[in-house]
């Protein structure tokens, strides 16, 4: 790498996402009512006013700005906007119309996620993604949030992993619907695609200009034997359909799922592409292994090149973030970089991944790649799903006894990246 190759581009966007429910908490929706069910990893375990950030939005924006972010990734709560079936809460409304008014005034571009995993407590029950009522109801949704947003630079984002939800959610059973059925699985798919199509043109018809696509989560897949044609099969599959036919979907306007035995998919949903940008989520590569018996298959994280597994589980691999982004460049579009993180629980990794990554970033805008934004998953420390309380991603800790913030190792490096707009000294990568 040339002295030249450590600088961003000017333009580049460094920031912070977090997802509504994660942070916000307080509210019902479906995932409490999974919680209460007792059905995350820990018993117990439940996300209750997560960590206040719908409280504290001032003091959080604070630290998005003592780190020189330039955007932050949000997203708006169905179920605070619609708690109940046909029922808007016009002062949540008012709430986050002000919310984006403040991150704009302080020089930070909201980044607006509208769906990011939970719904209305109302929503499985009333208009489930498998059926055809489900469209309706989230044009009604879509245009809410459109319109509390009229008049500000606010980059959409309409479904945060769409196959994360899918496989979690309709297929595997451990999110919230919890089912296992693959019938259903493809049509909810199918009409995620057009509730995308739906989005778009609700964005549009308000702000032609606005940029619109979603926060795809892509993984590399290897074959654990590399020598087995069924691992290679499996792995070859997995990344066509877990990685690109979702976002295939909305370049094209054709929807072409098919994992033979789980879920097939098929949908002609627009004329055309129906993305401004692509959004990426990248954490990690997992390696697969065909077996004999159901599900005929198994994942592992492998720690092969020895830079131990994150605290998650994950293996840390920086180098399939450069090769997720190249694949990229056949999309011939802006690429929004909307999550990319590590849960470290000691706080001495953090600064050492994100340079590793970054770097390889910098690598791909050197071979073409037109990478937009940088947002680092996440602000802060906050409810990981399924895993609860345990995962730290946040550059901010959180006590949530007191809720006071606090800076991790990472936040002396961020704020050097924003300020220099060069990556940071091998001095700042010590945990401190």
């Amino acid at each position: 790498m040339t002295t030249d190759s450590y600088t961003f581009p000017a333009g580049f966007l460094f920031g912070a996402a977090t997802s509504g429910y994660q942070v916000e908490g307080g509210l019902p929706t479906d995932w409490t009512d999974w919680e209460a069910a007792g059905k995350l990893k820990h018993q117990g375990v439940t996300c209750g006013p997560a960590v206040d950030h719908w409280s504290r939005f001032d003091e959080d924006v604070g630290l998005l700005q003592d780190l020189g972010a330039q955007a932050f990734r949000l997203s708006v709560e169905w179920a605070r906007l619609e708690p109940e079936s046909g029922h808007f809460d016009e002062t949540a409304a008012l709430a986050y119309r002000s919310r984006l008014e403040r991150l704009v005034a302080r020089g930070i571009r909201p980044v607006v996620t509208l769906h990011h995993f939970t719904h209305p407590r109302w929503f499985h029950s009333t208009c489930p993604w498998h059926e055809p009522s489900c469209l309706p109801r989230w044009e009604a949704h879509v245009r809410r949030c459109v319109e509390l947003a009229r008049g500000l630079d606010v980059v959409w984002c309409t479904f945060n992993e769409p196959m994360v939800f899918l496989l979690g959610g309709y297929l595997d059973g451990q999110m919230p619907p919890g089912k296992k059925h693959g019938g259903e699985a493809g049509r909810a798919l199918e009409n995620m695609a057009r509730a995308h199509v739906i989005a778009w043109r609700c964005i549009k018809e308000v702000n032609p200009r606005a940029l619109v696509g979603i926060a795809q989560h892509l993984m590399v897949f290897a074959p654990d034997r590399k020598w087995h044609p069924l691992d290679q099969a499996l792995s070859r599959l997995a990344d066509s359909q877990f990685n690109w036919a979702f976002l295939d979907a909305l370049f094209t306007g054709q929807l072409r799922l098919s994992m033979p035995g789980v879920v097939q998919a098929r949908a002609d949903i627009h004329h055309g592409a129906t993305m401004d940008y692509v959004g990426v989520n990248y954490y990690t590569r997992t390696h697969l292994r065909f077996t004999a018996e159901k599900p005929f298959l198994r994942m592992a994280f492998k720690d092969v090149s020895k830079r131990g597994l994150t605290d998650i589980g994950w293996e840390d691999f920086p180098q399939g973030f450069g090769l997720m982004l190249r694949q990229l460049k056949r999309f011939h579009l802006p690429v929004w970089v909307m999550e990319n993180g590590i849960d470290d629980r000691t706080g001495n990794r953090r600064a050492a991944y994100l340079h590793a990554h970054l770097k390889e970033l910098l690598a791909a805008i050197a071979d073409g790649v037109d990478i937009r934004a940088y947002l680092h998953w996440s602000l802060l420390d906050n409810f990981e799903w399924l895993e609860g309380w345990g995962p730290r991603f946040g550059l901010y800790g959180v006590n949530r006894e007191t809720m006071e913030r606090f800076a991790t190792s990472a936040v002396a490096y961020f704020k050097e990246l924003t300020r220099t707009r060069r990556l940071p000294q091998s001095a700042l990568l010590a945990p401190k």
